[in-house]
């Protein structure tokens, strides 16, 4: 099968998949893409993708043989899904091996932000320690109370470790967790309203677009600190600067972005912010076992049509 590659892949998986199926890499949109599609589009039988926009009816169209699409990553908010469901097209995700690397970097934004390590480290570097005295005093984490925005694989493994710190825990999702120890909220405003810390660890897309809104991000409070390490479309980004700007939030610990990788100015210029460049999966390990199951998902759909990991079945016969 012709196996079209859509963004940029991992060194390490970009090679093997280059040696072993030789696959065409789609160009940049413009002139070039329309002549590439005009001759490749109707031999593509298979997206191996990774991250970037436009994964959408538009493509799918120019590739009417297209039966599935292999994401090397957990979120799937760059394709168009509801677009692939229509044309049969079978859809696979990484999900579960960066559950864990990812709720650490949210410990981490949550310890930065509430300990203002960040802060306390260009206190020294800059020579302040000498010259001011002793750094002000910080938040504790301990004893928090804690609410998560999407209690799935990766929410409750930022629960867990929250709980080491003692942490009360609640949560919001579209539908109550039968058997869950966490409270419940009924919605993302009553959950904000009710914690210390709130914790973004819901899927991206449409559906969650600015779910955590001016009303939302208001009733979290002044004392109220947004944590995201879930997708950037997911908070109103504008609300967020305005609030904190104004001391209507204590403070953010963000890992992704409305626009990556451009962060705006005006964001990057708040002290009470910490800011890390979409880095909650980057570890050796989880980055391997990542490109591991995309392979496994590429390799089981070119043998036997069937996707390990399958966020859509296939409907198209191999």
């Amino acid at each position: 099968m012709n196996i079209l590659q859509v963004g940029g892949l991992e060194p390490q998986l970009a090679e093997l998949v280059a040696l072993r199926y030789q696959p065409l890499v789609l160009p940049p949109p413009g002139e070039e893409r329309e002549r590439f599609l005009a001759e490749h589009g109707p031999a593509v039988k298979v997206i191996l993708a990774s991250g970037g926009r436009g994964l959408d009816d538009e493509l799918f169209a120019a590739l009417p043989e297209l039966e599935a699409v292999v994401n090397n990553g957990a979120g799937v908010d760059n394709i168009d899904l509801a677009a692939a469901g229509r044309r049969g097209i079978g859809v696979s995700n990484t999900p579960d091996v960066l559950s864990d690397t990812v709720a650490d970097t949210a410990i981490g934004l949550i310890l930065m932000c509430l300990r203002r390590f960040g802060s306390a480290d260009r206190f020294v570097r800059e020579g302040r320690w000498a010259t001011e005295g002793v750094f002000p005093y910080a938040r504790d984490l301990t004893g928090s109370t804690v609410g998560i925005l999407g209690l799935g694989r990766l929410g409750n493994a930022v629960a867990t470790r929250l709980l080491a710190f003692d942490c009360t825990i609640a949560y919001h999702n579209r539908r109550r967790i039968e058997g869950s120890p966490y409270r419940y909220a009924a919605s993302a405003r009553e959950l904000a309203e009710s914690v210390d810390i709130l914790v973004v660890a819901t899927a991206g897309g449409k559906g969650t677009e600015k779910l955590v809104d001016r009303e939302v991000l208001t009733a979290l409070g002044p004392q109220g600190y947004l944590i995201n390490i879930a997708r950037g479309t997911v908070v109103d980004e504008a609300a967020l600067i305005e609030l904190l700007s104004a001391d209507r939030l204590a403070g953010a610990g963000l890992d992704v972005f409305a626009d990556e990788p451009h962060v705006p100015a005006a964001l990057r210029a708040l002290d009470n912010v910490v800011l890390f460049p979409h880095i909650g999966s980057a570890t050796a390990r989880t980055r391997r076992a990542m490109a591991e199951l995309t392979l496994r998902n590429l390799e089981s759909y070119l043998r036997t049509g069937q996707l390990v990991t399958p966020v859509l079945r296939p409907e198209k016969a191999p």
